[in-house]
């Protein structure tokens, strides 16, 4: 099946030019033609289309997967009242009991919330069987077998944060490549200026391998 998933602006990668009104159009998973959506829809008029407000450009790598997944517990929402909703770290887990399912279950958590911010590559490297298994599952890809630089201020899920442009955070290759995987995400900002601005958690959806695996309620 082809699908085309259009956007108000496309950012095929660094070093490209931008594609107003632009488009992927996306066969058995990979990325067959990019370009403008009048082009890829006149030559391709039985594909599904998809139209999305905002910002088309390739998923994001997450640089501190070691830090989030493994050092970090994503608590279940039923354990809202007793741990709260956010990520807790350092002396804040000292009362929590972590066993391999809890970080495993923690870890599906904490890639999901990656995945509502466009993210879909990791730096490792991740130690816990568990937790390589959450990601591997998820089809996120994990890369790198050297840590990411320890954090300083407390890792954050937004693969944009103390980045000084949106490509820094972009997945090899550019979209234009060819065969390239599927994997994208579209962000409710009119230009990279202004998303890195408000920050990735504007993801409107994440595309992995061709299939959506966020959508934004």
């Amino acid at each position: 099946m082809l699908t085309i998933h259009a956007a108000d602006l496309l950012l095929p990668g660094p070093g490209r030019r931008p594609v107003v009104g632009g488009a992927v159009l996306v066969r058995d998973g990979v990325l067959a033609a990019v370009g403008p959506y009048d082009e890829l829809t006149a030559q391709h008029p039985a594909a599904r289309v998809r139209r999305w407000p905002g910002l088309l450009t390739p998923g994001l790598v997450q640089p501190h997967g070691s830090h989030l997944l493994e050092r970090a517990y994503h608590p279940d929402p039923r354990e809202a009242d007793e741990f709260g909703t956010e990520p807790l770290t350092g002396t804040a887990l000292n009362g929590v009991e972590m066993s391999d399912t809890r970080w495993g279950a923690s870890a599906r958590r904490g890639v999901q919330r990656m995945l509502a911010h466009g993210t879909v590559a990791v730096v490792g490297p991740l130690t816990r069987p568990a937790v390589t298994d959450a990601v591997q599952r998820s089809g996120i890809r994990l890369l790198g077998h050297t840590p990411a630089a320890e954090p300083g201020p407390p890792a954050s899920l937004d693969p944009l944060a103390r980045r000084r442009t949106v490509a820094e955070a972009f997945a090899a290759p550019a979209l234009d490549t060819a065969n390239r995987p599927a994997d994208f995400a579209v962000f409710d900002a009119p230009d990279d200026a202004i998303l890195l601005g408000v920050g990735a958690a504007c993801c409107v959806v994440t595309v992995l391998g061709g299939r959506m695996v966020h959508r934004r309620r």
